[in-house]
């Protein structure tokens, strides 16, 4: 397994000197998401060849990979000219994604409001997910040109919300291109808290073939009584990673695996907690 971190989590350090530093902390790959960089932009008449040369270029000079560039928009807006919007974004991305040498782009999968909140009765509806499929699929079909692979990130509070729902979609938009980035700690609420390695499992268990890359944080349950969960870094929570590590050992051994929610002062010791399970001293 290869672990990295969000770019945006490291320290806030001009581009060069910044990739030399999550380099220097160990790890070897990043989660690029370019609208949370300050001075880089990720507007699609920004995203030219001459840029993505010259993002290479630097990650390279760093010895960093670009696991997954990130595009996290509402594929559910309700507004038709707003979503038109989204899309062409997707397709930048996907675009873009190819000239950088990124295999991935990723996504969570949006509420069907403008402003992107959870609502159970509406997100988990029947009506969200076809919206979102149609939608889902015109960008599949620009994965599918680009050579680039679509990762949609299943999240409780979100459309596609538990490990059923994605393998339905997968199997409805039925492309190599669409795979599925695997945040255990997305998949779990209140609702289904005491469920918790029921559900990783199933996730393993149904999506295992197509997880393309996996996302890690810790959790803690809300101290005010509400069923909402507070993201941490790794090994400063509640979450057992033994089964989803375990999963990624056996069937994914060389995955790209970025941390969430770290700081650059507890980074290192994140990756540390999650390599001493990795390497068998936990499993």
């Amino acid at each position: 397994m290869q672990i990295g971190l969000r770019l945006h989590d490291s320290i806030n350090l001009p581009l060069p000197e910044r990739l030399k530093a999550v380099k220097e902390q160990g790890f070897s790959c990043v989660h690029l998401a370019l609208g949370k960089l300050p001075g880089e932009s990720s507007e699609p008449a920004a995203l030219t060849p001459g840029y993505a040369m010259y993002l290479r270029r630097a990650f390279d000079e760093a010895g960093l990979d670009i696991a997954v560039l990130g595009n996290y928009l509402n594929l559910a807006h309700p507004d038709p000219e707003a979503m038109e919007k989204i899309l062409k974004k997707y397709e930048a991305h996907l675009r873009f994604a190819s000239l950088l040498g990124c295999g991935m782009v990723g996504t969570e999968t949006g509420a069907p409001n403008r402003m992107y909140q959870y609502n159970k009765k509406t997100c988990h509806s029947r009506k969200a997910l076809l919206g979102f499929l149609e939608n889902l699929k015109r960008v599949v079909e620009m994965a599918e040109k680009t050579g680039v692979i679509l990762a949609i990130e299943p999240v409780y509070r979100h459309i596609v919300w538990n490990p059923e729902v994605a393998r339905e979609v997968l199997d409805k938009v039925d492309s190599p291109n669409l795979q599925i980035i695997f945040d255990p700690v997305n998949l779990l609420h209140g609702d289904n808290l005491d469920l918790r390695h029921e559900v990783i499992r199933q996730a393993i268990d149904l999506l295992g073939d197509d997880i393309a890359m996996i996302h890690l944080k810790d959790y803690v349950p809300a101290k005010d009584g509400s069923k909402e969960l507070t993201a941490c870094a790794c090994g400063t929570g509640e979450m057992d990673y033994r089964a989803v590590l375990s999963f990624a050992k056996k069937k994914k051994p060389h995955i790209q695996a970025t941390l969430e929610n770290t700081t650059p002062e507890n980074a290192v010791t994140a990756r540390k907690y999650i390599e001493k399970i990795y390497n068998g001293d936990l499993l």
